[in-house]
């Protein structure tokens, strides 16, 4: 049962990650470099706390269904779902003060290459969640 939930946790993961990616960032670009980071900033932080939830929910029933089956697929399945962390942290979010900061000063100017960069690096996560979402299937089968 572990290992379902998992999966469902990172299938849910990669379904709002792919979104944003493949709907919502595309629309924000759209918009003027202002209105696009007055859009980012509330849905970053909106999906910022739902998405490192199911990141650690996933890992966690990852690493349940390997200790209960021994099944190394679901270690790194859970792996997958945990790196989103680290990549987040490390990668994501100088990317993301200095976006904040350009919202704070009202200093535009980076501000679209900023948000096109910022776009690129959040595709990693979804990667990384289908990844997940891969071989917790292949765990299952």
């Amino acid at each position: 049962m572990t290992g379902f939930l998992a999966l469902a946790a990172a299938a849910i993961f990669f379904g709002a990650a792919i979104y944003i990616n493949v709907a919502e960032q595309p629309a924000r670009l759209k918009l003027a470099d202002e209105a696009a980071l007055a859009q980012w900033l509330p849905s970053y932080k909106r999906g910022y706390a739902m998405q490192a939830s199911l990141a650690i929910l996933s890992g966690l029933l990852g690493g349940l269904a390997w200790w209960s089956s021994g099944n190394m697929l679901w270690l790194v399945g859970a792996g997958a779902m945990l790196a989103n962390w680290p990549y987040t942290l490390l990668v994501i979010m100088p990317v993301n003060h200095r976006l904040e900061a350009a919202l704070s000063s009202g200093n535009f100017g980076d501000v679209r290459p900023l948000l096109v960069r910022w776009g690129r690096l959040h595709a990693v996560r979804s990667l990384l969640s289908a990844a997940a979402v891969v071989i917790f299937l292949i765990a299952l089968g």
